[in-house]
């Protein structure tokens, strides 16, 4: 694929030691399942969960033992998916086959134009989606949580942000993996969300405080509508 006379990278494999990584266990990959598993409960009465990217293998767990019906899906066959393939292609699935599609820190490693079609695809084959992106820069936050009345208050600080404009075709961030990232210019909160409203109903949109690296879409599907509609 070409973008006026420059070649788009085509969907591929992470650029790193894959089994190395597959290896690798942190708190950030308890939380983000964890949200996951509370995400998908707000998708009416999903059961059937199409998880895109399945990296180490805990969110598959998880949702499994809590009774839902996973089939993962990814591009590289280190992970050991269910099915093999590129989001941006989903034609071995039909439509409204899933009651959930689960992207989580995903499609910031397409480019824009198979990023588009990645939307359309999940969209297409899931009545519901649930999208995590990646927060650019550094974070600080500051929390209170004092332990009595189920208090908790948290604020983010997002430091390198604002100067940076992907070109959406050069994998120019996180050592090469990523070619944008929510907060960069023409990627904030409201452009991503206006991205999202051509294929779905945002539900929420809200900011991980236990992991503030992501920022957490629940999403609905305008392309194959739920039970009522």
């Amino acid at each position: 694929m070409s973008h006026g006379d420059v070649a788009v990278p085509a969907p591929a494999v992470m650029p790193v030691a894959r089994e190395e990584w597959l290896k690798q266990l942190n708190l950030c990959n308890f939380t983000n399942s964890y949200y996951q598993y509370r995400d998908v409960r707000l998708c009416g009465e999903a059961r059937s969960v199409l998880l895109v990217g399945p990296g180490q293998g805990l969110d598959t767990q998880v949702l499994r033992w809590r009774g839902f019906d996973v089939t993962t899906f990814d591009i590289d066959d280190a992970f050991r998916p269910d099915v093999l393939g590129s989001v941006h292609d989903m034609t071995m699935f039909e439509a409204g086959q899933f009651d959930v599609v689960i992207a989580s820190h995903v499609l910031e490693h397409m480019a824009v134009p198979y990023l588009n079609r990645a939307l359309s695809e999940i969209a297409r084959v899931g009545r519901y989606a649930i999208v995590y992106l990646p927060v650019a820069g550094r974070h600080i936050q500051f929390r209170l949580v004092p332990g009595f009345k189920g208090i908790d208050l948290s604020v983010v600080f997002d430091l390198f942000n604002w100067f940076h404009r992907p070109d959406g075709i050069t994998p120019r961030y996180c050592q090469g993996q990523h070619f944008w990232e929510v907060g960069m210019r023409g990627w904030r909160r409201r452009d991503v969300c206006r991205r999202l409203s051509q294929w779905f109903e945002v539900m929420d949109v809200y900011r991980n405080y236990d992991w503030p690296s992501s920022v957490n879409f629940v999403l609905r599907s305008l392309r194959t509508g739920c039970p009522g509609d």
